[in-house]
């Protein structure tokens, strides 16, 4: 599980990054239950790394929103 860059997102199509986006959460939710039951993650950084990746992407989908309500300028 490789950070993912600003610029590999913005690339990605809408419908790409959703679907990113839902595995994103499918793999922190799946982590997330392996730490409550006491288990260890394979990589200790791992959750903090996905939770990251989140963030990216939801903040690169309200970003393009907001460009598109403003109609195409004002937000990068």
């Amino acid at each position: 599980m490789a950070l993912l860059r600003m610029k590999e997102i913005r690339e990605m199509t809408r419908q790409s990054r959703d679907t990113k986006l839902k595995e994103l959460q499918d793999e922190l939710l799946h982590e997330r239950g392996v730490a409550a039951m006491g288990g260890a993650p394979h990589s200790p950084g791992q959750i903090r790394a996905l939770r990251k990746n989140i963030a990216r992407v939801l903040t690169v989908a309200a970003q393009e929103r907001r460009q598109t309500a403003a109609g195409g300028k004002g937000a990068r």
